[in-house]
């Protein structure tokens, strides 16, 4: 039974295969709707965090394919603490024929998929966000026609969202740069998981601090929240230190001439991103934030059916 936990459990034909998935499933919506290939399945989701874009992409996506889905709130299932997650992926496994859940710690979907009888998907962890990631390489290439030599920087915190991106780099031997502020660089184990996989794809993997030098020729910059969830103690402090990796015209001035811009969402306008940059003509969030919905059904499609 396959799970989609992280993309470093993908190949690089089977990533290139979801997206090809996807851009079937895509095409197929707009020309009059999905054909029904998950009538009768129902996808329990599970989640620790609240979320706009997950919830509605995943419930939708289940609703044109035939399927339903099920919301199950922190107040419904505490993991591990009202009951076990053994027990949950158990029981709930009786009753659907996929999990997706939104956690806080990693281990967690980790431990959901080593005891469930049906496929579980990550839909965010603290440590990867590999449906979003997936969204993106869909957005790209449908943007650039191919993901094939891109660059891409990742500006700001690194957190889920970088460890995911540069995991989709590495399989697929994109060039990857991260520029993020001391303190709050890449962990080296994540980079020690990608590393050996660039080299062999003929990917590029760097980390800079300065972020001019960053984006230096990049066709792709990416930024989030400076403040992720269940960080917001720190949050005073990072507005004090993160406002040199604002993504703004004169960052992006600083890469290649058509480099587009890149958000998982939900912005802070005025902190990571200016809206000058948000809605101005090379930003591609709004495409990058529908296609949740298209590569999500790519991977219900693939595990599902």
């Amino acid at each position: 039974m396959r799970h989609f936990l992280s993309l470093l459990d993908y190949s690089a034909k089977e990533i290139h295969d979801l997206l090809d998935l996807a851009v079937f499933l895509k095409k197929e919506w707009k020309s009059g709707g999905n054909r029904p290939v998950l009538a009768g399945k129902v996808l329990g989701m599970i989640f620790m965090k609240p979320s706009l874009r997950t919830r509605v992409s995943f419930e939708v996506g289940m609703k044109h394919l035939g399927g339903d889905a099920i919301y199950l709130s922190p107040n419904e299932i505490s993991m591990g603490k009202r009951e076990s997650i053994a027990d949950i992926a158990r029981v709930l496994g009786g009753y659907v024929q996929g999990i997706m859940a939104r956690v806080f710690e990693h281990e967690h979907v980790i431990e959901l998929a080593r005891y469930s009888p049906v496929p579980v998907i990550n839909g965010l962890s603290d440590f990867s966000h590999p449906c979003q990631i997936l969204a993106d390489a869909l957005t790209l290439q449908e943007h650039f026609g191919s993901l094939n030599s891109l660059k891409i920087t990742y500006v700001g915190d690194s957190n889920n969202v970088t460890r995911s991106l540069m995991f989709l780099s590495a399989k697929l031997g994109l060039h990857f740069t991260v520029a993020s502020p001391p303190g709050y660089m890449l962990d080296e184990d994540a980079i020690d998981m990608a590393a050996p996989i660039a080299s062999a794809s003929g990917g590029v993997i760097e980390t800079f601090h300065d972020p001019v030098e960053a984006v230096r020729g990049s066709q792709v910059i990416y930024t989030d929240t400076w403040t992720s969830m269940g960080q917001e103690a720190e949050a005073e402090q990072r507005r004090q230190i993160f406002p040199p990796y604002q993504v703004n015209k004169a960052l992006l001035k600083r890469a290649n001439k058509e480099a587009v811009v890149l958000h998982c969402l939900p912005a802070h306008r005025g902190e990571e991103i200016t809206d000058e940059v948000a809605d101005g003509s090379q930003s591609l969030l709004f495409p990058q934030a529908e296609n949740r919905l298209h590569a999500q059904k790519a991977i219900l499609v693939q595990l599902l059916r």
